[in-house]
């Protein structure tokens, strides 16, 4: 695996690359887990070369958030993408991505200002630009996603099509299932800021969401289904729920029942001093 840290050197170790086949790329933060090797292993069974991102980026934090307690894994991260076959590790620092003078900022109305959204003012102007600077970098022919951010795969993909990027083009940014531990929580690089006792409670997020479906399909509104879940949740030791609402999958708008267009359940909740996010179909 050939590991880059400069975009001069990405753009001559990517057009080698293209000349031998396609591009899959997977933009991480470090801190790998299952979840992230889940997207490699997709990844290369989609194309002939994978490319890996790795990069805490500082502008989707608040400034009251984990930056700086975000954990850096560089040298096993490295390890564990290298075991995996990914051909090309790109790994830039701030000053890379952000040089002196740096000015622009991409905005997306709409899917963005509800739920993370609204709880975390920023946060998606500063995911939309750090990922279309990524996909201008490394101009993959496809892009890999977890889907447990779903409204951050929401954003992203409304900013490829909104911005007619063609490196990948918005139907080749795939969302790939979550993964999740063995009693249902999804994994997620916070999961290591739980203790013992929070870790164990946690595992009521996932349960409450099951219920709170199985309550939905069968003909209960939302509204009280919710109510239901955040009853559990607060009853098991989370502290606060950010936001827990049923929303049309493509749009993100609140409804109240599922109809004819695929919908979602989205919760946020914290439990110690973690904010744990997952969502689920709704179907």
């Amino acid at each position: 695996m050939q590991t880059v840290n400069t975009v001069e050197t990405l753009r001559e170790a990517v057009e080698s690359l293209r000349r031998t086949g396609k591009i899959a790329f997977v933009p991480t933060m470090g801190a790998l887990h299952e979840g992230h090797l889940t997207l490699v292993r997709e990844a290369q069974k989609r194309a002939d070369h994978v490319v890996v991102s790795i990069f805490v980026n500082p502008t989707q934090f608040g400034p009251n958030e984990d930056l700086d307690a975000y954990p850096r894994r560089m040298e096993e991260d490295s390890r564990l993408l290298d075991a995996e076959g990914t051909a090309l590790l790109w790994a830039p620092d701030a000053a890379e991505m952000y040089p002196q003078g740096f000015a622009t900022n991409i905005s997306v109305s709409g899917v963005s200002e509800h739920f993370c959204g609204g709880a975390r003012p920023g946060h998606f102007d500063g995911v939309a630009t750090v990922v279309c600077k990524l996909f201008n970098q490394v101009r993959p022919d496809m892009a890999l996603f977890g889907e447990k951010d779903w409204q951050q795969l929401a954003v992203i993909r409304r900013m490829a099509r909104d911005l007619d990027l063609s490196r990948p083009h918005v139907d080749a940014i795939i969302g790939v299932p979550t993964v999740r531990e063995a009693d249902g929580l999804a994994m997620s690089s916070r999961n290591q800021y739980l203790s013992s006792e929070d870790r164990q409670a946690a595992a009521t997020l996932p349960r409450a969401m099951r219920t709170a479906v199985a309550e939905i399909l069968a003909g209960q509104p939302a509204e009280k289904a919710l109510v239901t879940l955040e009853t559990a949740l607060l009853a098991a030791g989370f502290s606060s729920i950010d936001y827990a609402s049923l929303a049309d999958a493509q749009t993100l708008e609140v409804i109240d029942r599922p109809g004819s267009e695929p919908a979602r359940l989205l919760v946020a909740a914290r439990i110690g001093s973690t904010r744990l996010i997952d969502n689920v179909a709704v179907a």
